[in-house]
């Protein structure tokens, strides 16, 4: 498992996205508390829901920039 690629989230929903992103803040509270009491955890994966986190905020943030184009646009 590398880095999780931008390219596996853009055909997610906007809703999609949005759980993943829940998902994902879950996730990394858990590891983050994981490391806090000293539990075993995969050190890495801190660093790829980090990049995923930001992947999915970036996509989510860019389409509904557009759609408030498009809605400044025919209107």
């Amino acid at each position: 498992m590398g880095v999780p690629q931008f390219t596996d989230i853009i055909s997610l929903s906007n809703a999609e996205i949005s759980e993943a992103i829940i998902e994902t803040e879950n996730q990394l509270f858990n590891l983050r508390f994981k490391k806090a009491t000293r539990q075993n955890f995969k050190s890495h994966e801190i660093k790829f829901a980090k990049c995923r986190l930001a992947q999915l905020k970036t996509l989510l943030t860019s389409r509904l920039q557009d759609l408030e184009q498009k809605e400044k646009l025919t209107t």
